[in-house]
This record gives C-alpha cells, sequence and structure tokens, in this order.
C-alpha cells in the first residue's frame, strides 16, 4: 500500500509540473504583458525597464525557472485589476467561495445519484428504472448555464422563495448549486446503474439468493461494494467539472468564488490572476483524483 502511495503521489507531482509548463507557455503565446501594463503612450525607456523588471529580456528557460520557482512559493505577482493585493491572496481569498458551493453541489450529486442508481438497477424495467433514467436524460441534455437561468426565472423572480444572485446566506446557496449538480446526477445516476446491473449479475449474487440471503443485503452491502468502482472512477471527473462548471455558474448567479474571479481577471487582462486561478484548480483537480486512485485501493484490495 505504501509503494502503490508513492507511485501515484509522484504521478500527480509529474502532472502538476507539466501543468505549471503549459501554463507558463500559454501565457507567453498569448501575446506581451507589456502591452497591457502601460498604456498605449508610455515612452520606448518605461517599456524596456518594465521588460526588464518582469525579467522579459531574458532566455525562456531562465524566465521559466524563475516562474517555477516563484510558483513554488505562491508568488504569481501582484494582480493588476485589483491594485494592492497579491493574485495568490486574490485567488485564496475566493476559494472558500468555490470550495463551499462545489461541495455542496457534490454532495447533492451523491446524496441523490446513488441510491437513484441503484435503486433504478434494482427495478430494472419498473417505473423507478424509467424515472431514473428519465432524469439522466434530460439532465444531461440541458446546460448548465440554461438551468441556472431557468431556475433564476422560475424560484427566483416568479416564487420569489431564493435570491436571484450574489452570497451571504443559505438560500443564496441553493441554485447555484442545484444548477451545477444536475448534470453530474444524470452521468453518475446512469454510470451506477450501469455498474449495479453488471454485478447483480454476477455468479456469487445468484448464489447468495440461492443460499437465502435478503435482497437489501445483497443490493447494499455486496453489490454495491464491488460496483462501487465505477462510480468512483467518475468522482476525480466530478470534482473537476463541479470546479470549471462553476466558471458560468458563478458568472450567472454573480457568485464570487474562483469561477467569478477569473472571469473579472480575464476581462482586465489580469495574467498573474488567471495564471494562479489555473494553478489552484489544477492542484484540486490533481489531489481528488489522487484520492480516487487511493479509493480504489481501500474499495478493491486486488488493485493494492
Amino acid at each position: 500500500m505504501q509503494r502503490f502511495f508513492l507511485i501515484k503521489s509522484a504521478e500527480a507531482a509529474i502532472a502538476l509540473w507539466v501543468i505549471t509548463m503549459i501554463v507558463f507557455g500559454l501565457t507567453h503565446f498569448s501575446g506581451n504583458p507589456v502591452g497591457a501594463l502601460l498604456p498605449d503612450d508610455a515612452s520606448p525607456e518605461q517599456i524596456a525597464f518594465l521588460v526588464a523588471k518582469l525579467g522579459l529580456d531574458q532566455p525562456i528557460h531562465i524566465q521559466y525557472l524563475r516562474f517555477l520557482g516563484n510558483a513554488l512559493q505562491g508568488d504569481f505577482g501582484m494582480s493588476m485589476k485589483w491594485p494592492g493585493e497579491s493574485a495568490m491572496g486574490v485567488v485564496l481569498s475566493r476559494l472558500p467561495a468555490t470550495l463551499v458551493l462545489g461541495g455542496v453541489a457534490m454532495l447533492i450529486s451523491v446524496v441523490v445519484a446513488i441510491p437513484l442508481g441503484v435503486a433504478s438497477a434494482a427495478r430494472k424495467g419498473t417505473l423507478i428504472d424509467s424515472i431514473a433514467q428519465g432524469i439522466a436524460l434530460i439532465g444531461q441534455s440541458m446546460p448548465s448555464f440554461w438551468l441556472g437561468i431557468i431556475l433564476i426565472w422560475v424560484f427566483a423572480v416568479g416564487l420569489g422563495m431564493f435570491p436571484t444572485s450574489g452570497s451571504g446566506t443559505w438560500l443564496h446557496l441553493v441554485l447555484p448549486a442545484i444548477s451545477i449538480a444536475w448534470f453530474q446526477i444524470s452521468a453518475l445516476t446512469r454510470l451506477t446503474r450501469s455498474a449495479m446491473l453488471e454485478v447483480l449479475d454476477a455468479e456469487y449474487v445468484k448464489l447468495a439468493r440461492a443460499k437465502g440471503v435478503s435482497e437489501p443485503v445483497i443490493v447494499w452491502k455486496h453489490a454495491l461494494r464491488n460496483a462501487a468502482v465505477v462510480p468512483l472512477t467518475y468522482f476525480g471527473v466530478l470534482a473537476g467539472s463541479v470546479l470549471t462548471g462553476s466558471v458560468v455558474i458563478e458568472t450567472v448567479f454573480s457568485w464570487p468564488g474562483l469561477g467569478w474571479t477569473a472571469i473579472e481577471a480575464i476581462k482586465a487582462r489580469d495574467f498573474p490572476v488567471v495564471q494562479s486561478v489555473v494553478i489552484v484548480f489544477a492542484i484540486i483537480f490533481i489531489l481528488a483524483n489522487l484520492l480516487v486512485d487511493l479509493l480504489y485501493a481501500f474499495v478493491d484490495p486486488r488493485i493494492r
């Protein structure tokens, strides 16, 4: 188990290193940041001073090593849209809002999708199965931003049950969390159902039924544990999609998290903040997938 953990940790570190190269490369290919930092009437002396200050006159590999060293210290420079604040400081101050929204969305997804998928597989061909497949089909057909707008129109504007935007109370959290979770519920329900159907058709399940083991014990104790590897595979993707999906949903609901911050930074061409957001998203995504790999070994000893 220790060797398995070390291998997966090394893979995660390599993935993060590759991401830093991609972020650095895209930043340089997107254009010269000097034009965004200085006014149009800047003198050649001002331009030369800023180029030297940013180290843009050095070879590309020296620039990358400098970028990597600063990144390891969490230093991505100062924000241009939020003067007086460091780029990473801006990101970390908005991170809790995104984690709360994403955490609630994932909790809703798991609490709804897993029982629904299990019930759909255990009652194949019944009304419950038809309802579950209908929810999955509709959920995967609706863009999250469109669903968010419809929820605002119906429940915030029409019925006045929830605020239209912003944050502050748990009521502000309901509509954006449902908007993010709806697609994930659909995908996770279908994965759970297909995995459970395969397991319920296995020989050991037939043997357990022949021995007189009750159906709830077979479904929830024996079958679900063996079918859990497939939903776990999707959990890493779920965490990443919830975070990246928050970029759109946070903009729709004006939720003050990383997604909204990223959009505002892009509009202002605030490259340090954009870099910080990408790196933080990448770290969370990689850690989520590392956790999934470790859960594999816990759920299925054969992987160890």
